[in-house]
This record gives C-alpha cells, structure tokens and sequence, in this order.
C-alpha cells in the first residue's frame, strides 16, 4: 500500500493551471522529497492533499482510501506555510490548544512526546515570539506531530534555515521514519539538503510531474544535472 497516490490531479486559477494532470505515488515509510522552483506548484499540491483547496479534477488516496473520508484524515499531519502560533504565548501553551482542539486524550503527556522528538524538551516555557526561525518551524512540526499521524505533510521546512538548523531538522526527520514509522512528504526548491535524507524524490515543473525517482536512481543517472542558485532550481533532464 501507498501513503499517498494521486492520478491526474488539476487545479487551476483564473483559467491557469497551478498543478496539471499530475500523477503521484509516495511509498508507506518514504521520505519523499517534492522537488521543483518557486511556483512550480509544489504548495498548491499539498494543499490539495491536505484539503485545504478543492481540486478541479483527479483522484488523491490516502492510504488506499479517498482524502476525504474522516478516518484518514485524522492520520494526517500538516505544516503548511507556518505554525499558525499565538506569538505571546508559550510553546507548551500552543501546543496545548492543539491538543484541546484535536480532542486528545493525555494531552501532557503527547505533548511532552512531540517536544522530544523535535528536540525542545527544555524550551517548552519559552514564548514563541522568543523562538529563532529554526525553532519555529520545529514547533510546527511537534504540533503536526499531535495525535501520532502516519503521514506528514511539510512545505518548504528548511528554508532559511542556517547550516545548524538545517542539520537538526533532517535528523529529526530522519528520526520520525526510522522510529515513528511515520511517512514524510516535504517540499523544497534546495536539493542538496533533501540528497542526504530523502529516498524517493517527485520532480514538478509548471504543476506538471516531470519525474518520480529513487534515491538509487537518482544517485546512479549522470543525465540529471541540477544548478542550485539561491533561489531557483534548474533541471536537465
């Protein structure tokens, strides 16, 4: 069974399409590295898939059911854009509120479970607004974390983030799988991060699915030539 497969998914806007006819299989226990520039659609596709926005047209499973039927969507966890925290605040408090509006049970102690995988045991009292950039994104992932969903869903998590942060948040990724058997699907336009965790890769173009590949693959191909710039991605293929 597949985490996620998505067969000729269209959304458009004003009559331009921001993901056309794409087609996706990200495998139970993958991390799958979304690659593709700035506006390529890469948002508007998790959006999808979260239910955020309604698609024109296609077909998106999750775990071998519709995205819409209840009980997947609660094994569905998601940051999208940011952490949605109340800056004045505190960590715990916020992750509090999460819990109370998912309606878990033990709400302390999931809370203290999600601080330690994403490393913030000892910042809990900190207030958010306090938190650096790295710190932010790691507490959106503990809170997408609540309620222990199989699938999370993550866009754009290590942009601007320094060499540091960067390192942590793919231990911790790498982490989620490894000992959550959780499956990731995290955007980004930075290959070169992803390289070191990710074990499959969707390559999109214009809201279009260039290409779906294995590490192994990707590794073993010398007809992919990638340019990094500081913000744009060009592929050969």
């Amino acid at each position: 069974m597949n985490a996620i497969e998505i067969k000729n998914l269209s959304k458009s806007f004003r009559g331009l399409y921001a993901v056309d006819h794409l087609n996706m299989t990200v495998p139970v226990g993958a991390i799958y590295g979304f690659i593709g520039e700035n506006g390529s659609g890469k948002s508007t596709t998790e959006k999808l898939i979260c239910g955020h926005l309604v698609p024109d047209a296609g077909d998106i499973r999750l775990f071998g059911k519709d995205y819409t039927d209840a009980g997947v969507r609660i094994r569905v966890g998601a940051l999208i854009e940011n952490a949605g925290c109340f800056p004045g605040s505190s960590v715990w408090d916020n992750l509090m509120m999460q819990a109370i509006n998912l309606g878990l049970k033990n709400q302390g102690e999931e809370i203290e479970r999600v601080l330690r995988i994403v490393r913030m045991e000892d910042s809990a009292r900190i207030k958010f607004k306090s938190c650096s950039l790295g710190m932010k994104q790691r507490i959106g992932i503990a809170m997408a974390l609540l309620g222990d969903p199989a699938l999370l869903i993550l866009d754009e998590p290590i942009n601007g983030l320094d060499t540091d942060g960067m390192r942590i948040m793919r231990e911790i990724l790498v982490d989620i799988t490894k000992n959550y058997g959780c499956t990731v699907l995290i955007s980004s336009h930075i290959l070169g991060e992803l390289e070191k965790i990710a074990t499959h890769y969707g390559i999109i173009r214009q809201g279009r699915m260039i290409q779906e590949i294995s590490a192994e693959e990707m590794d073993g191909r010398a007809q992919v030539f990638v340019s990094l710039k500081t913000k744009d991605m060009q592929w050969a293929l």
